[in-house]
């Protein structure tokens, strides 16, 4: 968990701040991006200076992303701070990608296409809802360490714990369905024999007087 960097954008001060990682991490942030070491409640943090314009703030934080992923870092950058693509446009990939699933979803003539679908929405690796609960943990974690969220009362915060075991719940049970799904048997698709036409009964012979 040390090695691994988050790259965001503080929504209560503006400033794009880099969290985690080792020294080794900090030297390629301060190096590549120009990132600045800063005290934080919870140790050191790393942030860009202040006044940098937006477009700024997204090649700096791009080139970094890019420098630890090439050092063997894991990195989360915000997809608002990657400068190598449009702001709306991974969100628009991801709802593409929602809509696809759907289609081969209703278009499936086998078990096995069933479970290709199912896989892509439960996969422990990169499954929707595995990464998902990713989400919900991470925020409920967020808010676990909100002195605001806990004045509040910790019944919200709990229970989106609760949500996050209830796609993990959720997962299972459809990795399931998808294992049943590939077990079934293909649609066989022989043609058989039509039936041959009924005899007609034949003509009473003639009597002879």
């Amino acid at each position: 968990m040390l090695e691994y960097v988050t790259i965001t954008k503080d929504p209560r001060t503006g400033l794009v701040v880099a969290i985690g990682g080792t020294e080794r991490a900090a030297d390629i942030l301060q190096r590549t991006g120009g990132f600045l070491t800063a005290p934080g409640p919870r140790g050191e943090y790393h942030r860009l200076p202040h006044g940098l314009p937006v477009e700024q703030q997204r090649l700096k934080a791009t080139a970094a992303s890019h420098a630890l992923l090439c050092a063997g870092h894991s990195v989360h950058l915000d997809p608002a701070l990657n400068a190598l693509t449009a702001p709306n446009g991974e969100r628009d990939a991801a709802l593409r990608y929602l809509a696809q699933l759907a289609e081969r979803a209703s278009g499936a003539e086998s078990g096995t296409e069933v479970a290709e679908v199912l896989t892509e929405i439960a996969g422990p690796a990169s499954g929707l809802l595995p990464l998902a609960r990713d989400v919900v943990v991470r925020a409920w974690i967020a808010l676990s360490h909100d002195p605001d969220a806990e004045s509040a009362g910790s019944d919200p915060v709990a229970e989106l714990g609760n949500t996050a075991d209830a796609l993990s719940r959720a997962a299972h049970r459809i990795l399931l369905a998808r294992n049943h799904a590939a077990r079934a048997p293909e649609r066989s698709t022989a043609t058989t024999t039509p039936p041959s036409p009924a005899k007609q009964p034949s003509a009473p012979a003639p009597r002879r007087r």
